[in-house]
């Protein structure tokens, strides 16, 4: 090599995974607050400081990048708030407590139900359809009532975790109160897993004084004496 030549500078390797989170991170930050439609490719390599181009290497296009967001909050809300043995009250303080720190999630659940009602991943259908199921044994070992479908008394459950955190502004003037200080959000957290409890509690044992009657009713107390 000349005296006058320079040697080239080396490289950095580029770390692909790294970049491909800063990626999903402004995307999911860019989609929350946008939409799919609103959401601009321009802003999400600048938020993630990377080049436009690599969005287009790694993921293809905005509609797959919106897909890519989607199976990453579908993967990440399963992880952290798990149904386990059908336990409502434990898995409603858990999407409670992931709801408040994580509300771009929420937002993106309404971008999705305004334009894109009719679509949805089979990923997120087996979540909740492993949920339901996971009700539905709870019901028939006795841990649940099973006097409401599986499938409603779980529907009822995830949307009591975020009726504070969705309540109209007006509503939540009516505390007089900062509606998200912590002192309201653990009154209403207590609340809500009261009502969980209350809603999902198995009925009581049928009372041993109870008989068939001469009509084939189970609900006709025995009488004194007979």
């Amino acid at each position: 090599m000349g005296t006058n030549e320079k040697a080239a500078p080396a490289r950095r390797p580029r770390d692909s995974a790294a970049t491909k989170e800063l990626l999903l991170d402004a995307a999911t930050t860019e989609f929350a607050d946008f939409g799919l439609a609103g959401a601009r490719i321009d802003r999400i390599a600048e938020r993630a400081g990377a080049n436009k181009r690599l969005l287009y290497v790694y993921f293809g296009d905005k509609d797959q990048l919106f897909e890519a967001v989607l199976q990453r909050q579908i993967s990440k809300l399963a992880r952290e708030t798990p149904l386990v043995e059908g336990d409502l009250v434990a898995y409603a303080a858990a999407r409670f407590d992931f709801m408040l720190a994580h509300p771009e999630t929420a937002r993106l659940a309404a971008w999705i139900r305004f334009e894109r009602r009719d679509h949805w991943s089979q990923k997120e259908v087996d979540s909740y359809q492993t949920k339901v199921e996971t009700v539905a044994a709870a019901q028939r070992d006795g841990r649940l009532c099973d006097d409401i479908p599986a499938v409603d008394l779980f529907a009822m459950v995830l949307r009591l975790t975020e009726s504070w955190l969705d309540a109209p502004p007006a509503l939540a003037a009516t505390t007089g109160t900062d509606p998200f200080s912590a002192r309201r959000l653990a009154e209403h957290r207590a609340a809500l897993l009261d009502a969980v409890r209350r809603i999902a509690a198995p009925a009581p044992p049928t009372s041993r004084t109870t008989q068939t009657c001469h009509e084939g009713h189970k609900a006709c107390p025995s009488q004194p004496g007979t």
